[in-house]
């Protein structure tokens, strides 16, 4: 194959095939990945398995040009909730890239599970990285069984370098100051009470972290050694979900975003933080609903849109009570391809799917929720102009899921669950 480099859009590219050659014109690394990895697929699903299996492969001749819609084309992966590791990670990564999603938002800090060590804080991830239950779907019964895990420096900058080398920018997020119970648990000290417990439910604490300067110290510590792993220009910090939150906390939220700044990094923040004034320019996770986007698109903050109502991949797929995972509003795989952001505009930086992992406690069940939703979602995130559910189905059932099959995932068919796959009766778990 002929690579050359050429003026092209960002992460664009163009691929000439005939009998003779392939030609790849690109206009950046990315465009060339890209473009490689539109060859991959036309090249049949045998191209993605992970060894030949000593059969010829084919391309059909012709010229694609192509370049993406958004610059922001990202699925977030809840690893707090419940722990996936390294290697899971690694593999979800190349799910992303065959998709060319190129954000990897991780959610590394919550109420149930900090993964993320930090040399200063042991006891963040000795204590705050392992629980002695989780709860079972939304009932309030807990399974009793220990959960937990961690990432250490060099497994976060390997997963950061392995998503690199795929165009994939990883944006890590440390929520505060709710979701912390975690952090809590570790050092008491950051709060107002003597001792807490790692959360083992779901849903909304209302443990928040203690807005004094010696917090402050000690997140600024934590981010100062995240920015160390993580070259992202983008930096989570949550903000979300906050009950009793008071104007010190919002303070406390905007010192950070600052802090962030002056280490030359853009703090990203979910849409509750719009409430908090003064906030240096953000980028802004737009998930309650649309409107907190244009919200923050007015008062000077980039968005990357990611509405509940339509984008979170942990909610229901149907209505049906065969779903292993009864949670949430129904997002079907037509509701999911016929999703078109509200916003537009120079703010826009683009659009994220949601994988939440309360409910997902096995890269199985991951696989089942995001796939073959996810699918739907990165052509959404690449492709301008109008789409036909109708032209989409055939294209997906004829020549993706076999891609997806080769890959080895574990996707939910497109008519409903695997007899392994319903639930049994009780919520949030597989049979």
């Amino acid at each position: 194959m002929d690579v050359r480099a050429v003026s092209l859009p960002a992460e664009g590219y163009r691929l000439e095939i005939s009998p003779s050659g392939v030609v790849l014109s690109c206009g950046d690394a990315a465009g060339e990945f890209y473009g490689r990895q539109t060859l991959r697929q036309l090249a049949g699903p045998d191209a993605f398995r992970a060894a030949s299996l000593g059969r010829s492969l084919s391309i059909p001749c012709g010229v694609v040009e192509d370049h993406p819609r958004f610059g922001w084309r990202g699925c977030l992966l809840d690893v707090a909730r419940h722990f996936r590791t390294k290697a899971e990670v690694l593999r979800f990564v190349d799910l992303l890239a065959a998709h060319k999603l190129n954000v990897l938002n991780l959610h590394l800090t919550d109420d149930q599970g900090w993964r993320f060590e930090v040399p200063s804080f042991p006891r963040l991830t000795s204590v705050g990285g392992w629980r002695p239950s989780s709860m079972v779907g939304s009932g309030g019964a807990q399974d009793g069984r220990p959960h937990g895990g961690f990432y250490t420096g060099d497994d976060l900058r390997e997963i950061v370098a392995y998503a690199a080398s795929r165009a994939i920018t990883v944006v890590p997020e440390i929520d505060i100051p709710g979701h912390a119970r975690a952090a809590l648990a570790a050092y008491p000290s950051l709060g107002t009470e003597s001792s807490y417990e790692i959360w083992t439910a779901w849903g909304i604490s209302t443990s928040l972290l203690s807005p004094t300067e010696s917090t402050l110290d000690f997140f600024r510590t934590v981010f100062d050694h995240l920015l160390e792993i993580f070259p992202s220009p983008v930096i989570a910090l949550g903000g979300d979900e906050t009950p009793g939150a008071t104007d010190e906390h919002r303070k406390f939220v905007r010192q950070l975003a600052e802090h962030l700044v002056s280490r030359g990094r853009t703090p990203m923040g979910w849409d509750e933080v719009l409430d908090i004034g003064g906030l240096p320019p953000m980028v802004i996770g737009s998930w309650q609903n649309e409107t907190a986007g244009q919200q923050a698109a007015s008062a000077g903050h980039d968005v990357v849109i990611c509405p509940e109502q339509h984008v979170y991949l942990d909610h229901r797929q149907s209505a049906h009570p065969d779903e292993p995972i009864p949670v949430g509003m129904v997002h079907t795989l037509e509701d999911v391809y016929a999703y078109e952001p509200a916003l537009s505009g120079p703010r826009l930086r683009g659009v994220q799917a949601q994988v939440w992992s309360e409910h997902l406690d096995s890269v199985r069940r991951v696989d089942y929720m995001a796939f073959p939703r996810l699918s739907a979602f990165a052509e959404v995130a690449w492709s301008s102009g109008p789409r036909d559910y109708e032209e989409f189905l055939p294209r997906l059932r004829d020549h993706h899921l076999p891609r997806l099959d080769a890959l080895g995932v574990e996707y939910r068919p497109l008519d409903g669950p695997h007899p392994w796959q319903t639930r049994p009766g009780v919520p949030g778990r597989p049979r």
